[in-house]
């Protein structure tokens, strides 16, 4: 049953980073021009510390994304309370612009996988996500957004297309979407699908968000490519054109670079939002002109 949520305060259309401990000094010494940034929240579920000091300084100055990694919304069982309720105390506490979690899955029984793990496609596994993410709205007293995978295998038992899945999640729950534009990239390629009919499909009026990121590619066991989503290089050239295709069709969307593997440091990184700033300003003057024409 859908419940009633508060929207969040939207993201500022611009590219935004992942806030990195290696940066901390960087950004409150120079405050850089970056549209938001984007924390992991099991990061900052210790009550104290340093690195609460840090967010708390860096969220005086720039909207805050908060990103979920271990709700495991997708887990045949219940959820995690004891998560729930941290989770609540972080967005209490920062008050961020936006929330949203993976549609996977990492628990089972008592164990906790470090991995996101994909889910059947099935009625069964549609209900129990709707389900969670209503129990986690209500917990959470907001509006959440829920992040397309990246994938390696398909199931058999599947009888939902992804896009219609992700679709009636937020059609049953008034959730948002978070759309990883590098996800659907990794996915198409490794299950030979058509990155640009996925895009064409998406429901794109209820993506709060955008993610980029680099993949790292190699070949399986027939030959094919295999694209692996490793988070550890800058975007790749295919993943920005497809991020173009779906600018054409959202107008600009906050827009987050994702590099957590491999660091670089703050001036690289920031060097990505400045090219993911000029494809939102030129989608958006490309997007004015076909309306004046």
């Amino acid at each position: 049953m859908t419940v009633a949520v508060n929207r969040a305060v939207s993201l500022p259309p611009r590219a935004g980073l992942g806030l990195k401990p290696e940066h901390y000094e960087t950004i409150l010494a120079s405050r850089p021009d970056v549209g938001f940034f984007e924390v992991h929240a099991e990061n900052y579920m210790a009550a104290g510390g340093p690195s609460h000091r840090y967010l708390e300084a860096v969220a005086d100055l720039y909207p805050l994304s908060l990103h979920g990694v271990g709700l495991s919304i997708g887990a045949a069982r219940n959820l995690d309370r004891e998560h729930l309720k941290r989770l609540r105390g972080l967005i209490d506490r920062y008050r961020p612009q936006s929330f949203s979690e993976h549609l996977a899955w990492s628990t089972h029984d008592t164990v906790f996988l470090n991995d996101l793990l994909p889910l059947p496609y099935t009625p069964e596994t549609l209900a129990r996500v709707v389900d969670h993410v209503d129990e986690t709205q209500q917990w959470l007293g907001r509006q959440m957004l829920l992040e397309n995978p990246s994938t390696y295998i398909l199931f058999d038992e599947s009888t939902i297309d992804e896009v219609d899945f992700l679709t009636e999640i937020a059609e049953r729950t008034g959730c948002g979407l978070l759309l990883d534009v590098n996800n659907v990239m990794v996915s198409a390629v490794n299950h030979l699908l058509d990155p640009i009919t996925y895009i064409d499909r998406f429901p794109v009026e209820r993506v709060g968000e955008i993610h980029l990121a680099g993949y790292d590619e190699t070949v399986d066991s027939a030959g094919d490519r295999l694209l692996i989503d490793a988070h550890g290089t800058a975007v790749k050239s295919d993943v920005m054109e497809l991020y173009r295709h779906t600018l054409i069709l959202s107008g600009p969307l906050p827009t987050l670079i994702e590099w957590d593997n491999d660091v670089p440091d703050f001036a690289t990184l920031h060097a990505e939002t400045v090219l993911a700033d000029a494809m939102l300003s030129a989608v958006l003057q490309y997007r004015d002109a076909i309306r004046v024409a």
